[in-house]
């Protein structure tokens, strides 16, 4: 069994490499910069307006009429793709009526 001394040294050891180990991951994640909650708010709440024009479209339905990459693309993406929020509804009824 170990004496006193051997633990507190044994423990200091551990008590360094701990206080090391939170200095690195601050320092890696410190290069980038976060968004100011502001503009963070108004792109979750733009995206929202759009998702709610479109006609609150399920999964599904984005798949049907984007893609399999649909439901993972942003309202510029998927503008870009040719079908912007506004006549989301009206490519889908087409969509549908092909199947």
């Amino acid at each position: 069994m170990a004496n006193k001394k051997t633990r507190k040294v044994r423990a200091a050891a551990n008590a360094r490499t701990k206080a090391e180990a939170r200095k690195n991951p601050k320092a890696a994640t410190t290069l980038t910069q976060p968004l100011p909650k502001s503009v963070v708010s108004q792109n979750r709440s733009e995206g929202l307006r759009l998702f709610k024009l479109a006609g609150r479209p399920t999964m599904e339905q984005f798949v049907l009429v984007y893609g399999d990459r649909g439901p993972k693309m942003t309202w510029g993406q998927r503008a870009a793709a040719g079908v912007p929020a506004k006549k989301f509804q009206a490519a889908l009824a087409a969509k549908q009526a092909g199947r």
